[in-house]
């Protein structure tokens, strides 16, 4: 078994709740409450700079050149394409101005642990944070893709981003990297892997949850 579908099971019912959360299910059929998608996408902007610092150091930590510019290739599109995307939704939904909405606690402790795992976990560890958080939405992104509403493109797009041929790429770059570190590592170095992992699946959930309260 691959190393990544060990950290997976280890989550158990956990995972499932992530990807079928009904914040999947209504944005992608376009009836989710303006005020929670909006709620959802200022805090979710925020992870931005803390994620940018992760996965810029696994590329600097990266074991080979070939292993690096994937990795590249992805941050120019979470630095691009994706931040543009956080612009025109929030100015479309009039949230563009919103320093003065604190961040939310879910917010604070999933930029905490990519930036914790960034200055001083291993690779395994900064690995194992970063593929939840794509593969974790590529699941739902592919999930729902069949029956995205194509209405409005705050919810299409978020969609878009999350699932087709190079989405999947990069989660399978991603999870490869992970896979060859399980290999290398002991059994330490192992558990501490899954503990990160679990850690960023609780962040998830609990994040989706937030966007509800």
């Amino acid at each position: 078994m691959r190393f990544t579908e060990h950290l997976r099971n280890t989550a158990g019912p956990q995972w499932d709740r992530v990807i079928t959360h009904k914040f999947t299910n209504e944005l992608a059929d376009g009836t989710i409450d303006r005020s929670i998608l909006t709620r959802y996408l200022v805090q979710d902007h925020r992870f931005l700079d803390s994620f940018v610092v992760l996965l810029s150091s696994i590329i600097a930590n990266a074991r080979s050149l070939s292993d690096r510019i994937p990795g590249c290739q992805f941050l120019a599109l979470i630095t691009g394409k994706e931040n543009t995307y956080f612009e025109r939704s929030l100015e479309k939904l009039g949230a563009h101005n919103n320093s003065d909405i604190p961040d939310a606690p879910c917010t604070t402790a999933f930029c905490n642990l990519m930036k914790d795992v960034a200055r001083s976990g291993s690779l395994g560890e900064m690995l194992a944070v970063i593929v939840v958080c794509e593969w974790s939405y590529l699941c739902w992104g592919e999930r729902v893709l069949p029956s995205t509403n194509r209405d409005d493109f705050i919810t299409y797009e978020w969609v878009d981003l999350h699932s087709g041929d190079y989405f999947t790429s990069v989660v399978e770059y991603l999870r490869h990297l992970l896979d060859k570190e399980g290999d290398l590592l002991d059994d330490d170095g192992r558990e501490a892997c899954k503990k990160r992992f679990l850690e960023a699946v609780q962040c998830e959930e609990d994040f989706f949850d937030y966007a509800y309260s």
